[in-house]
Formats: structure tokens, C-alpha cells, sequence
């Protein structure tokens, strides 16, 4: 096994990018890092510079894990290598959360919680949706009449937009919300106020997620004019478009594939919670 230093990551990014879409957030987090984006995690693969597995799992270095949700990430091609790594390569002493893994390895999580003695619990099943050609994305007639309404986040607009994320409303979530809007991209839309009423943020693996509009403006097609915006920016500064959607919200799921993304119908990630 081998943790990656800084010019390793490089490579592996490269690499991920040929296995593109099933690989796409492990490929988000590196993309990331490797452009000084704050991480807690390193990264880990069974071999180098082949390799069958890349693991990602939080940093025992990084003083300020403790402040986040422990993750761990992963993308594979050999499931008895997967196996051995999740034995060997995760610490199961603590809670963590495995997220938008590919669902096929599920017995394989189970087994290794089992042999571990860990609980475990399903947390969401997910599409993943993403643009292959932004030549696709759709732009909506309303992205011009708000163009002077369109802006970014910025900290003042910490507490409202935890207070009304799915899995927000807490410390962790609000130190969450933060990070993601002081490094990475974001896009909403301003009232006569200057008050943001509707807003896009990306995840730390460069997902676009968090789309939220307030209940009294919805019906003006503002997520449309928001999905929009953020992709393209997300496709000019060379970052991967593409989210992932709850298995049950086709109202999101139409809305996405409607603007132009796509999904491979065969594949379905999950997100899991261990020793919680």
C-alpha cells in the first residue's frame, strides 16, 4: 500500500479521468486537492503507478478532521484488492460515512463491517448525472432577464443556507457550508435586497449540489438559470459538471436530464454510515 504524495496525486487524477463517470468522485476530491482546495483526507491505492484501487480516508496528520464528518471514498477496479484494503486500510474504530460508492461493492462493505464488528446503515441510494459536452447544457430564457441578479455566495449566507440543507442545521454542518463556500464555486440569485433567495453550491469532490430556492420564489425556473451558470464556470475553469441525485426526486433527476446531463441507467452509487 502507498499514500500518495503531492506529484502522485497529479498522476492519479489523469488516470481517474480515462474511468470517467464511475469514477467521478473520487476524480472530484483529487481534482480538488491538487489544486490546494483544504482537504482532511489522503489518498491511498494497493500499488503504484498501477494501481486497481485509490482509497481515500482521513488524514490522522490533519489537525482540523476532527471539525468534519470522517469520509471515506473509493474507486475500484478489483473487488478482492477493495477487500483487502477496506480490512487493512480504514480505521473502523470510529464513525465514518462511505459515500457515492459504486452499489455492486456493497456486500463487500458489509462483510468487512461484519468481520469488524461495526453497525452499519444505508444512508441514500443515488443517480449520477453529468455533462459529457457542454455543448448539450441547455440555457434556459430566464438566464438573461436575471443576469444582473446572478452573484456568488459569500459567509453572511452561511447560517441560511445551512439552516435549510437536507443535511444541514447543526455545528458540523454550518463549519461544512463554510468551507464550501470560502473555496470552492458558487452561484445564486439576489432579491431587490441583495439577499440571496435561490442558490448552487459544489461539494468538496466537485459535485454540484445543495440546490435550494425559498419556498415563496420557486415556480420562476431559478434552479434552471442556476444549473445553467454554474456549469458553464464549472466547465471554464476546467472543473468535472456532474451531480448526483436521489433515486426517488425525479423532479431533480427530470430537471438535470432536461438541461442536458446525462446518466448510465446500469449504474447506481450509495452513501453509508459505519460504527455510528
Amino acid at each position: 500500500m502507498r499514500v500518495l504524495n503531492k506529484d502522485e496525486l497529479q498522476i492519479a487524477e489523469r488516470v481517474l479521468l480515462e474511468h470517467i463517470p464511475r469514477s467521478y468522485k473520487v476524480y472530484g476530491f483529487l481534482y480538488g486537492m491538487n489544486r490546494n482546495k483544504p482537504s482532511t483526507l489522503e489518498v491511498v491505492v494497493d500499488s503504484w503507478p498501477e494501481f486497481k484501487v485509490i482509497l481515500l480516508r482521513p488524514d490522522p496528520k490533519n489537525k482540523c478532521a476532527q471539525d468534519f464528518m470522517k469520509k471515506v471514498s473509493f474507486y475500484s477496479t478489483d473487488e478482492e484488492v477493495l477487500r483487502k484494503m477496506l480490512r487493512e486500510e480504514v480505521d473502523w474504530s470510529t464513525y465514518f460515512l462511505v459515500g457515492g460508492f459504486d452499489m455492486s461493492y456493497l456486500l463487500t462493505l458489509k462483510e468487512v463491517s461484519a468481520e469488524k464488528n461495526v453497525n452499519h446503515k444505508g444512508f441514500t441510494l443515488v443517480r449520477l448525472l453529468y455533462l459529457p459536452d457542454i455543448s448539450q447544457l441547455l440555457t434556459p430564457d430566464a438566464e438573461s432577464q436575471l443576469e444582473c441578479r446572478i452573484s456568488s455566495l459569500n459567509l453572511s449566507h452561511v447560517d441560511i443556507v445551512n439552516k435549510t440543507w437536507k443535511f444541514g442545521g447543526n455545528e458540523k454542518g454550518y463549519r461544512n457550508i463554510k468551507n464550501l463556500i470560502s473555496n470552492f464555486p458558487t452561484c445564486c440569485i439576489l432579491d431587490t435586497r441583495g439577499e440571496p433567495v435561490a442558490w448552487i453550491l459544489v461539494y468538496d469532490y466537485c459535485a454540484l449540489g445543495i440546490l435550494y430556492t425559498l419556498p415563496e420564489h420557486r415556480g420562476k425556473g431559478y434552479a434552471k438559470v442556476l444549473i445553467s451558470t454554474m456549469a458553464k464556470k464549472l466547465h471554464a475553469e476546467g472543473y468535472p459538471v456532474y451531480c448526483f441525485i436521489e433515486e426517488d426526486n425525479e423532479v431533480s433527476y427530470k430537471l438535470f436530464q432536461n438541461m442536458g446531463f446525462t446518466d448510465d441507467p446500469t449504474y447506481r452509487a450509495l452513501w453509508f454510515e459505519f460504527n455510528f
